[in-house]
């Protein structure tokens, strides 16, 4: 959805940003389950026959992440606030500037409905996110467990600080925010 925006924008844009747009995946993942077998009857004198039980067990598995000498594992946007978790000029900043704007796009184009936070990994894969929900996705119910942090989708508009990928015309996003400035334009 963010790939979508930024790029319908910037065809649509009269002159190209002033910046490059970053290239962030997350992580390939699968769900795997492990079945239970079950002998019924015979299938040959002596031998049970075999038939599929139930799911005893399921896994997440994800894509290894693998770190090199110009990588690190780093957390970019805390689980809790929209905002970079790394002050300007560290290591992982630009990706994490980069993130925030795309929450910043998640919540318009789902009507504040939905963001991410808790950006983690390396500058171009990241792993294990954290879904925002408002109370009014799925009636109240619990959607994403005890890590939906609902208060935060509803607070979204004050405590996001927009940066310069937000502010950039081309986008044509509404500026929010208060919080705390880290000196982003």
């Amino acid at each position: 959805m963010m790939y979508n925006y930024i790029h319908h924008c910037i065809i649509e844009a009269p002159e190209p940003p002033p910046f490059d747009i970053p290239k962030i995946c997350f992580v390939n993942a699968a769900l795997v389950l492990a079945y239970a077998e079950k002998a019924e009857g015979l299938d040959q004198p002596g031998t049970p026959k075999l038939v599929p039980g139930s799911v005893t067990i399921g896994y997440l598995t994800e894509e290894s992440i693998r770190l090199d000498d110009n990588s690190n594992f780093t957390k970019f946007v805390h689980n809790s606030d929209p905002s970079p978790f790394i002050l300007p000029g560290k290591y992982g900043y630009q990706p994490a500037e980069f993130l925030v704007f795309t929450q910043h796009i998640q919540y318009i184009n789902t009507g504040g409905q939905v963001y991410i936070l808790d950006y983690q990994g390396i500058t171009t894969l990241l792993s294990d996110p954290k879904i925002l929900t408002h109370l009014d996705v799925n009636k109240g119910q619990k959607l994403f467990s005890e890590g939906n942090y609902a208060k935060g989708v509803a607070a979204f508009e004050k405590e996001h600080i927009c940066n310069k990928y937000c502010k950039w015309p081309g986008f044509q996003l509404d500026t929010f925010g208060g919080g705390k400035s880290l000196g982003t334009a």
